[in-house]
């Protein structure tokens, strides 16, 4: 499951979907592009942020602002959590990147 989610979060490739919240589209395209390199670079998984070695959520800082990204897993409808997300042919990603303080 870590290596899907790490190859649809740094190369945009497998199954998935990304979406940009509208707070962080409203800090303008430039900083779009930065919170999306810095979210494709990102590699500071340790016990403590991520316990279970999925790679599925991140927390770093862009700019001056603090930036969350998270990663579900979906059946391939959208409609229900995937019954088995380390299988790439049953899961949809989605990559949700926000503003902390929209969590």
């Amino acid at each position: 499951m870590r290596e899907l989610n790490d190859v649809f979060r740094t190369k945009g490739q497998g199954n998935g979907t990304i979406l940009i919240t509208q707070a962080v589209r409203a800090n303008g395209e430039a900083f779009i592009q930065e919170v999306a390199t810095a979210v494709r670079n990102f590699d500071a998984f340790s016990e403590d942020n991520d316990p279970w070695g999925e790679h599925d959520f991140g927390a770093l800082e862009v700019c001056g602002q603090k930036v969350f990204f998270k990663i579900d897993c979906y059946d391939p409808t959208c409609s229900q959590g995937s019954e088995n997300p380390a299988n790439a042919a049953l899961t949809h990603r989605v990559l949700t990147i926000m503003l902390a303080s929209e969590y």
